[in-house]
């Protein structure tokens, strides 16, 4: 993908983040993850529905990789099956830390592929889809 159209995507996620902003509802799960190396921190909710994702929505102040990771990852896993995101959740890890994934599943997430080339921004690409993640193993 072009560097361009990559800077391009993570602009528009960070300016228009998807699902952003929590709601007050007692079906969704809630998460907060912050990292220990700078200002980003989420908090992040769910709703299942009969093990299909239903809803996911985010609050936070994060810089912006991490804001459009987890916006692009949102948009990536609601309505699949818990099965299906944690598929999806464990190939963007391992494409994160340059192990074998499968790049079909990640569409738009591929974008940060090249994210290990800068170990301080992995953090960031990774903290919110950990919060679902964390979510999705209760």
């Amino acid at each position: 993908m072009d560097n361009d159209l990559k800077r391009e995507i993570i602009i528009d996620n960070f300016k228009n983040p998807n699902n952003k902003g929590l709601i007050d509802d007692e079906s969704y799960i809630k998460e907060k993850k912050a990292s220990d190396s700078c200002i980003d921190n989420f908090t992040v909710q769910l709703k299942l529905d009969n093990d299909v994702i239903k809803d996911i929505r985010f609050d936070g102040e994060a810089c912006a990789i991490a804001t459009s990771a987890i916006s692009i990852s949102i948009d990536k896993l609601i309505g699949k099956t818990k099965e299906e995101a944690l598929n999806i959740i464990n190939n963007y890890l391992n494409m994160i830390e340059n192990k074998d994934f499968d790049k079909k599943l990640l569409d738009e997430l591929i974008i940060y592929e090249d994210i290990s080339k800068q170990p301080s921004r992995t953090k960031c690409a990774t903290l919110g889809i950990l919060g679902i993640k964390d979510l999705l193993d209760k």
